[in-house]
């Protein structure tokens, strides 16, 4: 029982290193504009580049032409971003551990996204990039402000004008 104990214990004190602070997952450091931890950031741009690259490729896969070249600059420089960010933590630049997944908020929106089709599909997937695309610049805004290794924060400022153009261009989706 002392081992099964120490276990659990060790398990229930280890899973908030391995995820998100709850001010972030809460959006509390958002509506504070607190900078995210460097674990944050790197969680939550991961999962922002792999959410933009799999519903922009499921974009192209429905073939919805009013949204093709915006999926096609999506697909191109989320996975530039998702590159730049592995190379970081590879070089030991940064320490952090890279999601290997969507976590389940990003997964359930990329499942809707699967299910529906023409005017649906592109009116939801305009939606889901418009919010994306302004949460990404509010993190990459807060990193760039206040963030904790230099190497990181030097990134989160050269790509925020880049994310800011993604918002802009998401918006222009609509028009």
């Amino acid at each position: 029982m002392k081992k099964f104990t120490a276990v659990a214990l060790c398990v229930v004190l280890a899973g908030p290193a391995l995820a998100e602070t709850v001010g972030e997952k809460t959006g509390v450091n958002s509506l504070l504009g607190s900078s995210p931890t460097t674990q944050d950031f790197i969680t939550e741009a991961a999962i922002s580049d792999m959410f933009e690259i799999q519903s922009s490729k499921l974009a192209q896969e429905k073939k919805d032409a009013k949204v093709a070249d915006f999926a096609n600059k999506m697909i191109a420089d989320h996975t530039t971003s998702s590159e730049a960010i592995k190379r970081m933590v590879q070089s030991g630049k940064v320490q952090a551990n890279i999601p290997g997944s969507l976590d389940s908020k990003h997964q359930s929106m990329l499942d809707k996204l699967k299910g529906l089709n023409g005017d649906d599909f592109e009116k939801q997937y305009r939606s889901d990039q418009i919010s994306g695309h302004k949460d990404t610049v509010d993190l990459y805004k807060r990193y760039a402000k206040g963030g904790d290794n230099a190497d990181l924060k030097a990134f989160a400022e050269k790509t925020l004008p880049i994310v800011e153009h993604h918002q802009k261009m998401a918006e222009d989706l609509a028009k």
